[in-house]
């Protein structure tokens, strides 16, 4: 599997990967143009996102991950945030998640990576452990 920059042509596959991950998260639906609202996020003259797919041999797409530069108020300095990661099913257990989040460390240039998972994936919070992560107690508002 390699993992490499999503481009263009992958926002069909990466819609439908993100429609995946929703469905596993218990969350909402995805948007059905959730490709082309990508589009200016990802690709844009200002990319406020960025985003890693692990791709087999013949293309198809099994996994992303997303993240973007943020600024914490309490720390006075820039971190990066991971959105998402995400394996699909059939790909898991691989090492193909430590592969994708060590890429996006990688790309953060020493800035401090944070994310979050529901307080359910205990699977992904062995996961998290197991890398050497701290976890904090935090609930997660949305409002609209």
């Amino acid at each position: 599997m390699l993992i490499r920059r999503a481009t263009p042509a992958d926002l069909p596959a990466l819609a439908a990967l993100c429609a995946d991950h929703a469905r596993y998260e218990r969350s909402e639906p995805v948007a059905p143009d959730l490709a082309d609202r990508l589009y200016p996020a990802l690709f844009g003259a200002a990319p406020r996102l960025a985003a890693l797919v692990l791709a087999a041999p013949d293309g198809e797409l099994a996994g992303y991950a997303t993240w973007s530069r943020e600024f914490s108020t309490w720390a006075g300095s820039e971190y990066v945030h991971l959105d998402c990661l995400y394996v699909s099913e059939e790909h898991r257990s691989g090492g193909h998640g430590r592969r994708l989040i060590e890429a996006v460390i990688a790309e953060a240039d020493g800035l401090p990576v944070q994310w979050q998972t529901p307080e359910w994936n205990t699977r992904a919070q062995h996961f998290y452990d197991r890398l050497g992560a701290h976890g904090t107690a935090k609930i997660r508002y949305s409002y609209r």
